[in-house]
C-alpha cells in the first residue's frame, strides 16, 4: 500500500482552499463545506480526504480578495457594515448580533447581512417585521446551542437594498455557544458596539 506523501497532501489542500476562495469571492458561493467540496470535484480530488479547514480557506479566500478585489471589497464590505448596523438599531430589542462574512471582513460579490436575534418568542419577530412593512420569507435552519440540536425560525428579507437574513433564537442562547455542526467551533457573533469600523477586516 502506498504511503501518504505530506507534500503532495499540503499542495492539495492549498490547492482546494484557493479554488474554493474563488469561489466564494467570484461565484457568491456562502458555505465553506460546499465550497470546498465543489473545488475538491473540479481538480478531482476526493470530497473526504485533504480538504483544508475553514481557516485554511478563509485565509485563502482574503489573499484573493486582497489581490483581484483590493478597490472593490472594502467599499462593498463599508455598505454591507452600514446596512447592517442601521437594521440592528431597528432591531434592538431582540439584541441583534451580527455574524457572517460581513462580520469576518470577507464578504463577497452576493452576500448576506446574517444577524442573530434573541428573544422568547419568534412572533415577535415576525411581527416587527409585518409592521415595518418588511416582506420577507420564512424557512428553518438547524444549529448546535450548547451542544444540543435546534431548529431555528429564518426570515429573509431586503432593508435597504441589501439582502438580509435573520436567524431567531432562544435567549438562553445568548450565553452558549452556538454552532453550525456538532464538531464545528462556535459560530463568531458581535454586538453592534464591538462591529469592526467601515471596510476594515475582521
Amino acid at each position: 500500500m502506498a504511503r501518504d506523501n505530506p507534500a503532495a497532501s499540503r499542495q492539495m489542500r492549498a490547492r482546494i482552499a484557493q479554488l474554493a476562495a474563488r469561489l466564494m469571492a467570484e461565484d457568491g458561493m456562502d458555505d465553506f463545506g460546499a465550497a470546498k467540496r465543489k473545488a475538491a470535484r473540479q481538480i478531482g480530488a476526493s470530497e473526504t480526504r485533504n480538504l483544508p479547514d475553514n481557516a485554511e480557506v478563509e485565509a485563502a479566500l482574503r489573499l484573493h480578495q486582497s489581490l483581484y478585489q483590493a478597490d472593490e471589497q472594502p467599499v462593498r464590505l463599508a455598505r454591507l457594515r452600514g446596512a447592517a448596523t442601521g437594521l440592528m438599531r431597528r432591531l434592538a430589542r431582540f439584541d441583534p448580533h451580527l455574524t457572517g462574512s460581513v462580520l469576518s471582513g470577507t464578504a463577497g460579490r452576493y452576500a448576506q447581512v446574517e444577524l442573530h436575534l434573541y428573544t422568547d418568542n419568534a412572533k415577535d419577530v415576525e411581527l416587527f417585521l409585518l409592521n415595518g412593512g418588511l416582506e420577507y420569507r420564512t424557512r428553518e435552519a438547524r444549529f448546535w446551542a450548547g451542544g444540543e440540536p435546534r431548529s431555528v425560525p429564518v426570515f429573509e428579507l431586503e432593508a435597504d437594498d441589501t439582502p438580509v437574513v435573520l436567524y431567531v433564537f432562544e435567549s438562553r442562547d445568548l450565553r452558549r455557544p452556538v454552532r453550525a455542526t456538532a464538531e464545528g467551533r462556535p459560530i463568531e457573533r458581535s454586538r453592534l458596539d464591538a462591529i469592526p469600523a467601515g471596510g476594515a477586516a475582521g
